[in-house]
Order: structure tokens, then sequence, then C-alpha cells
């Protein structure tokens, strides 16, 4: 071959290499959610996707300064689908536990829900050892809220329930002095007309080690890049307001995991 001839399939090759290199940047980078797990993500009257997380995913892709779509996936199948190439992210309120760790990896938790606790508007309770001493407080059976209660308030009077709604129903009639769950269901219930009589105590209980991490947004493990850039501008959204304006549509109260 003459020395023409391979350095005109050189150029050609490294052409080639360009155009391919270029077409796999304007690929849009392809998230995943659920859509159904309001107010974090849904699918709207129009049939468009809404939601904390919806509004997450497209603040982060902004600050990357990517393109994005977003689809709905269903839950069961998610992290399949990320494993099988259908999607490249999964932004939909997905709890990090060392059972997912193990087949795909998260960013930095983007929220924590926590534990509150919810008493009478009238009643002087703070979620503090000294307060809750001696004082009946409603607990979901099993939960890691009943956890949490046994380590900061050991000295309260526990009652166990099968389900949340239960031990809501015992603190509308008074037979409880308050309950411990999770931020936003008690939130919710708080807005029922059941709920108008009482309100939340104190701050909201971040506890890591009990309560967990929070949701984190994961990619493939082989995406290591990808998921340094995520890291990155979730960071960035949190410190420069953006976070706090998503947030502020959506919850009462500040979302930001524990740091």
């Amino acid at each position: 071959m003459s020395k023409l001839r391979k350095s005109l399939l050189s150029i050609v090759a490294a052409c080639g290499v360009g155009l391919t290199a270029a077409a796999v940047q304007a690929e849009p980078l392809r998230i995943a959610t659920e859509g159904a797990y309001p107010p974090f993500n849904f699918v709207d009257a129009n049939g468009e996707l809404q939601g904390f997380d919806v509004e997450i995913a497209k603040a982060l892709c902004a600050e990357m300064k990517v393109e994005c779509t977003i689809s709905a996936q269903a839950w069961d199948g998610m992290i399949a689908g990320l494993n099988a190439g259908q999607y490249d992210v999964i932004v939909a309120s997905m709890s990090i536990t060392p059972a997912r760790l193990e087949a795909v990896n998260f960013t930095e938790p983007y929220y924590q829900a926590g534990a509150v606790l919810v008493a009478p508007k009238d009643s002087d309770l703070e979620p503090t050892a000294e307060s809750l001493a001696g004082k009946s407080i409603g607990v979901q059976r099993a939960s890691t809220y009943a956890a949490l209660i046994d380590s900061r308030f050991p000295d309260a009077s526990v009652r166990l329930y099968d389900k949340v709604e239960n031990h809501n129903l015992d603190l509308v009639t008074g037979r409880i002095d308050g309950v411990i769950a999770q931020r936003i269901a008690l939130s919710r219930w708080l807005e029922s007309e059941d709920g108008k009589p009482f309100e939340m105590k104190g701050e909201a209980m971040l506890d890591p080690d009990i309560l967990g991490k929070g949701a984190g947004i994961a990619v493939r493990k082989s995406d290591e890049e990808l998921l340094a850039k995520l890291d990155a501008a979730l960071a960035t959204i949190k410190e420069n307001g953006v976070y706090d304006e998503i947030n502020d549509g959506f919850f009462p109260f500040s979302m930001k995991p524990a740091e």
C-alpha cells in the first residue's frame, strides 16, 4: 500500500472517529421516572410528566448543559431497564439501599423525607427525650420510626400500630399524646379534616443510621463519569438556590438531606 493511500485512509478513519464521538455527544440523556408517585412524579391531565423528581431532573440537565428526555417506566423493572441500556439515569424517589447498590450506583441523596412528631396544636410536646418521657406516642409496628423512638426517646410510652391510619385515629380520639411517622405522609394527613387540630412539632428528624440516607439518582455501574457529573450538578443546584425554589413549589418544608 502506498504512503499516500495510507495517509488518506488515516484521515478518513480520524474523521469517522470524530463524527462518531459527535454523534454520541448529540444524543440526549435518557432519564426514567415512574409517573405514579405524586407529588414526586406523576402524569397530569394533559399527559405530561410532573413532580419534584421531574423538576430536579430538568434542573440537573440544565446545569450539565445536556439535552434530556424523561419517560415514565414501570417501577418493578426500572433497575433492570437501566442495566439493559433502555435509559441512562433513574430519578424516581429511589431509596439508596445496600441491595440496590449491588446493581447500580447512586449519587449523593437528593432528598430525605425524615420523621416528624405530630401532636395537638395546643400541646407543648417537642421531639426531645425530656419532652416525650412518659408520653404515649403512636408509631407503626416494625417500622424504622419505631426504631427511631427506641433510640432517641427511650422513656416514651410507645404504642404500636399495624397502620399509620390507626395511630392517627387514636390521636384524633385522644387515646395517645402524639405520633411519629414519615414527614410527607403526616403532612398530607394534616391537610385533611381530621388532621386540622394537629401540627408538626419541632424540626424533622433526619437520622441516616436509622432512617437511611434518602433517595438517590441511579446510574449503571459502568457510568462513573456520568455519576460524577450528576453529583457535581446536584451540589451546585443545592448551593445556588435552584433546589430550594423547586422544593418550595411542592413542600412546606425543606427536603434537603442531612449533611
